[in-house]
This record gives C-alpha cells, sequence and structure tokens, in this order.
C-alpha cells in the first residue's frame, strides 16, 4: 500500500475506510462509499481497510475488509411461539432504535415462517461489514427479543429463500454525522487523497 496523507485530526476518522487503488490511496470513505468504489469496474480490484483506531500522532490500525462484506447481508432472526410476543418484539425494536439509532441502515420485518418449531420472527438485517457494531448496538440498548435467536449471513439467505409471510416492515436509519455521497460524486473525486476534511 502506498503511504497514507497526513490528517489533520486522525481521531475524527475512525470507523471510516482507507481505500487502496494500487497506485494511490485515499482515506475517509464510508461504508456505503467503498460499495460503490467495489461495484464499479475501474476499482473492483481495489482493496479497502477499515480504520479501526487513530491516534492524535497520525497513526491509525487498519483492517483489511474483504469486498464480500460489502455485498453480503448479515442478520439478527429473534423467534417466538406467539405471534402476539413477536409483535411487541417488533414494536420493542421499532422503539429502542428510533430513541437511539443503530450504527448502519437496518430493515426489520415482522414475519410468519412456515415450517418453524417458533414460526413468529423479527428479522434485523444489514449489511455484514457492521456485524460487530449491531451486536454491540443490541447489547447498548439492551433489546430481549426472542424465545430463541440465530444469526449469520446464511440465515438471511435461507429467510429469502423461504415461503415468508411478511407482515410488517420499516427501516432504522443511523444518526450518521456524515452522509455518504452520491455513486457520481465517489466516482469523480477518487483522485483526492483525503476524501473529506473532518476538524
Amino acid at each position: 500500500m502506498q503511504g497514507l496523507p497526513r490528517l489533520d485530526n486522525p481521531v475524527a476518522y475512525r470507523g471510516l475506510y482507507v481505500f487502496d487503488f494500487g497506485d494511490s490511496v485515499a482515506v475517509g470513505y464510508t461504508a456505503a462509499e467503498i460499495a460503490v468504489l467495489l461495484e464499479s469496474e475501474k476499482h473492483a480490484d481495489g482493496k479497502a481497510y477499515k480504520i479501526q483506531r487513530a491516534y492524535p500522532n497520525g497513526r491509525l490500525e487498519l483492517k483489511g475488509v474483504s469486498s464480500n462484506r460489502f455485498r453480503t447481508e448479515d442478520g439478527f432472526f429473534f423467534y417466538r411461539r406467539e405471534p402476539a410476543a413477536a409483535r411487541r418484539d417488533f414494536e420493542d425494536l421499532r422503539r429502542l432504535g428510533d430513541a437511539t439509532p443503530p450504527p448502519c441502515r437496518c430493515k426489520a420485518h415482522l414475519a410468519t415462517i412456515p415450517g418453524a418449531t417458533t414460526p413468529s420472527a423479527v428479522a434485523l438485517i444489514y449489511p455484514a461489514e457492521y456485524a460487530d457494531e449491531m451486536s454491540a448496538w443490541l447489547n447498548a440498548i439492551d433489546y430481549a427479543g426472542g424465545d430463541l435467536v440465530e444469526g449469520g449471513p446464511s440465515q438471511v439467505s435461507d429467510y429469502y429463500g423461504a415461503q415468508v409471510a411478511r407482515l410488517d416492515q420499516y427501516q432504522l436509519w443511523p444518526a450518521e454525522a456524515l452522509t455518504s455521497r452520491s455513486a457520481e460524486e465517489v466516482l469523480a473525486t477518487t483522485h483526492l487523497a483525503v476524501q473529506r476534511r473532518l476538524g
């Protein structure tokens, strides 16, 4: 990887991404912006790194992220035997998510899954890159849904492939200080070593 550019306030970049284009690197992308780059033909072979820790002296700790993580969905499934209990779980998740927004955009479904031992479920589905953050968020909001809880990308695939009766749904949005830019803007600014100036 090429040398990283100097950042005026390195700590503010924690949780954002570095993208290695091969002949240059750029700092300060959101996960959604990395997905745009990886989906483009020109930058599909680039490598993404998440800024795990950042220090005032400019040192950054990076973690390589597989391009598949940006293309895959992960999720939690909170199963109940009783439909009324699943409905309460669904409404609790909506209330808690409105009060303390999640770390990323995610969708919640109230569904009946035919053939399951516990057929009523709340499905919480989100980009796989946010798996750790979503687990931490559910713990932080003290969400206690489900008699049985399962999760993982394969569960999401199974859910999409099943004959699910979706009873209700809504979208949860993060309280993002940083809004991801349009695909056009992301692709037009790849020459910039620092993608956003954070004070």
